[in-house]
């Protein structure tokens, strides 16, 4: 077996008239993320992370904004159907660690519900998975409130 990782990143912008979800849960919020699907920074980048891993290119070439299908899609569908393709590849997953970056809302007891909802959808234990959250200490767009961006980082065995 051999070890191998992949790094995600997704940023999106905050806009008024759209719904915040991170990681698969809804926040109460003014603003959303702008985006084709939803917008769900987070799990894109947990998406980006395994698709790395397992050398299969990139969110955009498997879930295209170009492609109708997917507007407004889950995307804890979308990271579903990532795990699908990696494990036709011959991967496990051993470990997904992500950080948001936001000034608000605080992740708080909101954390252990995302953990859940990305196990479930990743079909891993929630010990397998770990989010932790950073803010933008007032400076960069995060910082300002016009954005959230999202970091992971995913390990396979395979």
């Amino acid at each position: 077996m051999t070890a191998r990782s992949g790094i995600g990143y997704d940023s999106h912008r905050l806009v008024a008239g759209r719904p915040l979800i991170l990681g698969g849960v809804t926040f109460e919020s003014e603003l959303g993320l702008e985006g084709h699907s939803d917008a769900d920074v987070l799990t894109h980048a947990v998406i980006d992370a395994l698709l790395g891993a397992a050398g299969l290119g990139d969110i955009g070439m498997h879930f295209p904004d170009s492609d109708e299908r997917h507007r407004d899609a889950d995307s804890i569908e979308l990271l579903a159907a990532t795990v699908a393709l990696v494990r036709e590849a011959g991967y496990t997953i051993v470990h997904v660690d992500a950080t948001l970056a936001l000034e608000t809302p605080k992740l708080g007891g909101a954390r252990e519900r995302i953990r859940g909802r990305l196990a479930a959808a990743l079909a891993v234990d929630p010990s397998v998975v770990n989010v932790k959250a950073t803010t933008g200490e007032a400076i960069g767009f995060v910082g300002r409130r016009e954005g959230v961006a999202a970091l992971a980082i995913a390990t396979l065995d395979g």
